[in-house]
């Protein structure tokens, strides 16, 4: 059997999950804030848009394919105000990347966290309608260790305190949440999950970790409890549903927030994280080199995010493919795929590249794989 006819994912050839959303859309969106359109009409064009889309997708040759995030406008926010306890609400800052201030949305717990039900799951059904059996259909969602990131930010922290003096009580009900939400989305028919885990990418960064904390949190203990909030959440769960993790340390309007290799989380994540692979960005020095990987445990997967979706300028093929063979003195080829290191919009502004760009992205990474795995 050829090593690229994987019977589920990740793939030879993959992606993470977020796509430049079309003008039509962003229009649309904007129409819907002004009051000029209504719900019903702006979701018709999202139905539109992701009909066009996953059809573009499946003409990439993609095996996994998702709704390209169009009805967010961030990549992890969206998900956390589904639930019932927390709020939508505006700091008094946004994050600050490399050179930019991303918009200062933010998710507040106002109540216990629970599920109750969750607009994602509509999302995922029409996907699915539409995706079929020519495909399977990829739903993203933030790791429970993003939440939780979010939930202690800045003023956030002290209207947590209120609602959860005790901290062991709102690790419950997250992951409580978590797996409430993921036993749903299977019903709906999912069966491949990928959790976005920006935490462990600015773990990766000392300077930024040091900067965000002013010295008053323990990364060790923050490793470890990352990993037991995250596990526990997807404790449990049908065989037949593949796990996976994103890890990057940042990605808006083309900017990142945070530099580093992964040897300061790779033995905690590579080897305790209860995931089938892992989709890693690597595509610039930031990421650092190939040597962490050597914690990973056995028979799990890692997907090489070499190509960058932050530049439009085209990767050379044999760059790309020196790099798959450095990779592969700490992973055996059989567990290594290749992706771009992140989605082309994170949140609805996208990343400074063109549609045609980012097709010629994916259709560079399809080319690899053939000429790699065959």
């Amino acid at each position: 059997m050829s090593l690229t006819e994987r019977k589920h994912a990740p793939y030879r050839a993959d992606i993470v999950g977020s796509f430049l959303r079309p003008e039509r859309l962003k229009n649309a969106r904007k129409q819907y804030e002004e009051g000029s359109i209504n719900r019903e009409a702006l979701t018709e064009v999202e139905d539109n848009c992701i009909q066009e889309l996953v059809q573009k997708e499946l003409e990439a040759g993609l095996l996994a394919v998702t709704d390209g995030e169009y009805r967010r406008s961030y990549w992890h926010l969206d998900f956390m105000w589904g639930f019932e306890g927390i709020d939508h609400v505006t700091m008094e800052r946004g994050y600050l990347f490399q050179g930019e201030e991303t918009r200062a949305d933010s998710a507040r717990v106002v109540g216990k966290i629970r599920f109750v039900d969750h607009p994602f799951l509509a999302h995922y059904r029409f996907l699915n309608g539409v995706v079929g059996e020519r495909a399977i259909a990829r739903q993203t969602i933030p790791a429970p260790a993003q939440f939780l990131a979010e939930l202690v930010r800045g003023e956030n922290e002290q209207h947590l305190n209120t609602i959860y003096p005790n901290r062991e009580d709102l690790f419950r009900d997250l992951a409580q949440a978590y797996h409430d939400f993921i036993l749903a989305l299977y019903k709906e028919g999912c069966r491949n999950l990928q959790l976005d885990d920006c935490t462990w990418g600015m773990l990766c960064d000392a300077k930024y970790w040091a900067t965000r904390t002013n010295g008053t949190a323990s990364a060790d203990e923050l490793k470890k409890l990352y990993i037991r909030l995250n596990n526990a959440a997807i404790a449990e769960l049908p065989e037949d549903l593949i796990l996976t993790t994103h890890v990057c340390r940042g990605n808006y309007h083309s900017t990142w927030a945070a530099s580093g290799g992964y040897a300061a989380v790779a033995e905690e994540l590579f080897a305790n994280e209860n995931v089938h692979a892992y989709y890693l960005e690597f595509d610039d020095e930031r990421s650092g080199g190939f040597e962490p990987l050597q914690y990973l445990s056995a028979n799990k997967l890692v997907v090489l995010g070499l190509i960058t979706t932050k530049s439009p300028k085209l990767e050379e093929k044999a760059a790309i493919i020196k790099r798959i063979r450095e990779a592969e003195q700490y992973v055996p080829l059989d567990r290594l795929c290749l992706s771009p290191q992140c989605g082309f919009a994170s949140t609805e502004e996208g990343n400074k590249v063109t549609e045609e760009e980012q097709w010629a992205k994916l259709q560079l990474v399809q080319e690899i794989a053939k000429e790699i795995w065959g």
